[in-house]
């Protein structure tokens, strides 16, 4: 009877990667350092990436804050809907925006020092939206609080490049999904019942005491993933002395001493450049209707739901969100697992080591069928004041749709161009962002003026037809792979997989 496998063996088999390096034919390959991430034992690169989901969490908590709230708002500053709506969708611009300053700096000073930077902003601005006695002043909190949130979004999908293996990155980096969807879904469920038991402040108190615990976190678990020299076989007498507890709470672990002002401009320079790349605009487009869509969901479930025949409190609205994070739990192996089979079966059949990112594309069929579907039932039963129980049913089926394809194009996008991931998802959020700050602007006026009925169906028939997309990059992924290689940052790549 074979012997049960322990964390403590499988924190051996990751020391075995040094000795077995050289027959590996895992992707990319490890070098034979020590401090290398991908030679990291299991404990570390769970405790190193779990931190970072905690801190994607509460940041997409921070993005749903005040989403069941606008009308307290309205009422507490005199103002109207509409202006207390600009409190989500400016934290939600800086949110995209943030990334294109966190990633040169994470180029420049490493991950942990950014992360550790990030989340002490994070919780001084939501201290200071608990103080704000005007709008003018919540506002200036809320768009820093989104800006210092951004840290853990971009440079995420890097992070995971860093430490996991190709074969095993679709899964990895569903558990980022996984968390960056159960901050916007559960996110609402919280802030409502703390805003029914207290006051709105407190929501954003909330966010600030939690800040504060994943900071200390963050001090004691998160290890410093950006590594120099990959793929870089080392002779015993230059082996690198492999790195202590304390050594890895440094903070100069990962800083690029080799031209860092040069290094933080060309970073600029190849975000803008990247932003050109076909694959990377229509990821950002598909993931960012399926977030706009979100938003819509969760300002007109508020409304409706308070309102006749249904009239629930405000800590039941928050309560229908779970509908959508039970969809998003149901996502995790379509839009995981099930992608790296996938991939990793073409390349078996193709006897590549290389990754070929198209194949994952295919996992979008299943969301892209069930997604569409679930906004229309929204729609129709919110139209026809059925019982809550459809409304909650559609929403699962949306949240499924979202946080599977999310996480398919994301993982297709950091296939495609792993070298410059952080770069690409600069691109994806802002894009993603932009239309979710358009949406969180515009969608009472368009519910009223074109009834939620045929909002949900032109949303359907939208997710549909930049789905279809997928097809031309499915069929065309190499001509587009290799075009791309000939312009922007990829055209100075030794591209890895």
């Amino acid at each position: 009877m074979g012997r049960k496998p322990t964390l403590t063996s499988m924190e051996e088999e990751g020391d075995n990667h040094l000795r077995e390096a050289a027959h590996s034919k895992k992707q990319p390959e490890p070098s034979n350092d020590p401090n290398d991430p991908l030679n990291w034992p299991l404990s570390a690169k769970i405790t190193t990436y779990g931190t970072i989901c905690l801190f994607s969490f509460i940041a997409n908590v921070n993005g749903s804050n005040f989403t069941v709230a606008v009308n307290q708002l309205a009422n507490h500053f005199h103002t109207d809907v509409t202006h207390s709506t600009f409190l989500i969708g400016f934290n939600v611009l800086t949110f995209g925006l943030g990334n294109i300053l966190w990633v040169p700096l994470m180029r420049v000073l490493g991950k942990r020092p950014v992360y550790l930077l990030a989340l002490a902003l994070f919780v001084a601005a939501n201290a200071w939206s608990v103080q704000a006695q005007s709008w003018d002043s919540l506002l200036g909190g809320r768009m820093l609080a989104g800006f210092a949130a951004a840290a853990a979004d971009a440079t995420v999908p890097s992070a995971v490049a860093d430490m996991f293996f190709l074969e095993h990155r679709g899964h990895c980096m569903m558990y980022f999904h996984i968390a960056l969807a159960s901050g916007i879904f559960l996110g609402p469920l919280l802030n409502a019942w703390i805003v029914q038991l207290q006051d709105w402040r407190w929501s954003c108190g909330f966010l600030a005491i939690a800040g504060g615990v994943v900071f200390v976190l963050a001090v004691f678990f998160i290890r410093e993933s950006q590594y120099q020299h990959r793929g870089y076989q080392y002779h015993e007498s230059e082996m690198p002395e492999k790195r202590s507890y304390l050594g890895w709470l440094s903070l100069t672990v990962g800083f690029n001493s080799t031209n860092p002002v040069q290094t933080l401009f060309r970073t600029f320079w190849n975000i803008i450049r990247i932003a050109s790349y076909p694959p990377v605009v229509w990821v950002g487009c598909m993931v960012g209707v399926f977030v706009g869509w979100t938003i819509v969901i969760q300002v007109t479930a508020s409304q409706y739901l308070t309102r006749p025949p249904y009239g629930w409190t405000l800590g039941l609205v928050g309560a229908f969100s779970i509908s959508g994070w039970l969809g998003t739990v149901i996502s995790f192996f379509f839009g995981g697992k099930l992608i790296d089979i996938l991939a990793n079966r073409a390349r078996k059949r193709e006897s590549t080591l290389g990754s070929r990112p198209e194949k994952r594309l295919v996992a979008l069929a299943i969301p892209a069928f069930i997604s569409p579907f679930g906004l229309i039932i929204y729609g129709q039963c919110f139209a026809h004041k059925k019982s809550w129980v459809g409304p909650a049913f559609g929403y699962a089926m949306h949240s499924f749709g979202f946080t599977a394809c999310s996480n398919i194009g994301v993982t297709y996008a950091v296939d495609c161009y792993s070298d410059y991931a952080g770069e690409a998802l600069v691109t994806i959020f802002v894009v993603r962002n932009i239309i979710a700050l358009i949406c969180s602007f515009y969608s009472n006026e368009w519910i009223s003026g074109s009834g939620i009925e045929s909002v949900t169906g032109t949303e359907a028939g939208i997710q549909w037809a930049v789905l279809a997309v997928a097809f031309f990059f499915y069929f065309f992924s190499q001509q587009i792979l290799a075009l791309t290689s000939t312009y922007g940052p990829m055209s100075n790549s030794q591209k890895r997989p």
